[in-house]
């Protein structure tokens, strides 16, 4: 590893700023591990929940233990955890399908979604099957300071509004990601002032950050990508829906058919990686956080706005650093594909990605494609030029990986 002297001496230094962010992290994931292992005995995991079925699959034993042991990790009354959904929007989308009518209004309270979420709901990105085209109304309370507007609350919810939606990371912006407490008070504020509007959390990069998950601070329902936090790097594919009974029960409908439901479904896959993901998650998320935070001193050291700072706890595990320049941008990400197991030798360039209104570019030397579990960076290129680390299997690969990325804008020289 050629890393110069200079950047050596800022590793030493980030990593003293850094280690008193680590006892927290390591406690918070020795509660979950402990959470996991509950449920998985509760449950009474066994080796024939792990084999595969085929056809209808209505008695498929492995797909129906996985979601009783989500439910239960996650604290809520249903799930429904499927490798059909492609994607964590696959799975949002199919909440948002599935409960909503013509008429009735989705409200996002932390401003704007993410690209592709704009992309479903189809107001500021227009595209054909979007919520708009199904009649389904919408609004959003802009962030005020980085932070949602509580008492702007009240004022944008209107009668019709069926639904609240709240994303607990944040997307392509510089704000702050959603803590468990102030997922509770914004529940608690919309159900004060409208008790039967349904409270959504997207959830994805949030799970296992915590001790606890939206759905047991005041969430009806949340969803979320198993090649991200939950599958713990093992997953192959999928996602899942947790929360409220009727409101999963609506969602699998949207998933299958009216009447079907999550009563079939067959496990064409091996269950047991959706299983030891899942036991090995709250590790995995730690490494992942560690990593991020080693990032925020090391790159604030550098004289880069970083976003969370060193010392602020985690909402979820994306480093957001702001490089100011595209060269930069794009050099940050070379420097992460070069130090990764999988395709170092690629160079990633900007591309039109599918749902993304700026072009893209993505370092993800990763096992498994698009696993933002895995040590992974991405930004568009457009203004201050921000780029969202994530992810991170070891800690170990994720500060090599982030040495690469300084070394490579150390490189550029500017």
């Amino acid at each position: 590893m050629s890393f110069s002297e200079n950047l050596l001496k800022l590793k030493k230094e980030a990593m003293q700023a850094a280690a008193p962010m680590f006892e927290h992290i390591d406690a918070v994931a020795e509660e979950n591990t402990l959470k996991v292992l509950d449920a998985m005995r509760a449950c009474q995991v066994s080796e024939a929940h792990f084999n595969t079925s085929a056809g209808y699959a209505y008695d498929d034993i492995g797909r129906s233990k996985i979601e009783e042991l989500y439910a239960k990790v996650f604290g809520a009354e249903r799930a429904l955890v499927r490798t059909n959904f492609v994607s964590g929007t696959h799975a949002l989308a199919t909440v948002l399908f599935g409960i909503l009518r013509p008429g009735d209004r989705l409200v996002s309270l932390t401003g704007a979604p993410y690209d592709t979420m704009q992309t479903v709901i189809g107001y500021a990105n227009s595209s054909k099957g979007s919520l708009k085209d199904f009649g389904i109304l919408y609004d959003e309370l802009p962030m005020a300071e980085g932070r949602v507007d509580m008492a702007g609350i009240a004022g944008v919810l209107a009668p019709d509004t069926k639904m609240v939606l709240i994303q607990r990371s944040r997307g392509y912006s510089m704000r702050n990601p959603l803590t468990l407490e102030e997922i509770r008070e914004i529940c608690a504020e919309v159900k004060r002032v409208l008790p039967e509007c349904i409270c959504f959390v997207d959830n994805c990069y949030g799970e296992f950050v915590d001790t606890r998950e939206p759905v047991q601070a005041g969430a009806d329902i949340m969803a979320g990508s198993l090649i991200k936090n939950p599958g713990g790097g093992i997953a192959l594919t999928g996602g899942y829906i947790a929360g409220r009974s009727d409101l999963v029960e609506l969602a699998s409908y949207r998933l299958t058919a009216p009447g079907m439901g999550d009563e079939l479904g067959a496990s064409l896959a091996n269950n047991r990686m959706i299983f030891q993901g899942l036991f090995l998650a709250p590790h995995v998320v730690a490494q992942a956080i560690k990593g991020a935070v080693f990032a925020a001193a090391l790159f604030s050291q550098i004289g880069c706005k970083t976003l969370p700072l060193p010392t602020d706890m985690r909402g979820d595990i994306i480093q957001a650093i702001q490089l100011d320049t595209p060269e930069r941008l794009i050099a940050f990400c070379g420097g992460i594909q070069k130090y990764s197991p999988v395709d170092s030798f690629a160079v990633p360039e900007p591309w039109d990605m599918p749902g993304y209104a700026d072009k893209i570019i993505m370092a993800a030397g990763t096992f498994v494609q698009g696993a933002s579990i895995e040590l992974s960076a991405d930004g568009p290129l457009r203004a201050p030029y921000n780029v969202y680390l994530q992810g991170g299997l070891t800690f170990e690969h994720a500060v090599i990986g982030i040495m690469g990325a300084a070394q490579a804008i150390e490189d550029l020289g500017k």
